[in-house]
């Protein structure tokens, strides 16, 4: 009997043919798995890390000197109002926010006034219906309307931004 190989008896492809297609396909998974690497490494790694770009952006305190005032934050005590409804069905609408005094301005000095704000955005809330406050422009219509109330109540450039921290419908 002569020599003869497996495949040769079963019908398989030559052993040369064979080993070809294993290099072929070995090279291509060699190339996805180069390029999959890199890009991971662009998307990943490829930025300095978190610490060294800190380190690298500038203070802007520092910038505007020794004598820079820090933000000084009023902290209005939650407002809880009646929502106007039109089913007749009783809903309530709970505020906390923080008023951003204006640069000069201290807190201290507009929580003296507070009343006079909170007295100013009363309304403004009881006419909010529960549709007013769906989705995310309905907080940034109510910062503004906050922000201008208190600007009238306050005074111009007194409040420079509205921090809503809870806006709560029940």
């Amino acid at each position: 009997m002569s020599a003869v190989t497996v495949d040769a008896v079963e019908g398989g492809p030559p052993p040369a043919k064979r080993k070809n297609k294993l290099i072929i396909i070995g090279a291509a998974a060699a190339l996805v798995l180069a390029g999959g690497g890199g890009g991971a490494f662009f998307f990943l790694g490829g930025t300095k890390d978190a610490k060294t770009e800190k380190a690298a952006k500038p203070n802007p305190a520092a910038e505007a000197g020794e004598g820079a005032e820090a933000e000084s934050f009023l902290d209005v005590p939650p407002v809880v109002v009646n929502l106007h409804s039109t089913d007749g069905a009783t809903r309530y609408l709970k505020l906390h926010f923080e008023l951003v005094a204006a640069p000069g301005v201290k807190a201290e000095e507009l929580k003296k006034r507070l009343p006079l704000v909170i007295d100013a955005i009363q309304p403004f809330l009881r006419e909010l219906r529960p549709e007013d406050l769906a989705g995310s422009a309905a907080v940034f219509r109510i910062k503004e309307q906050i922000l201008l109330r208190a600007g009238d109540a306050l005074g111009p450039d007194q409040v420079k931004d509205v921090l809503i921290e809870d806006l709560i419908q029940q």
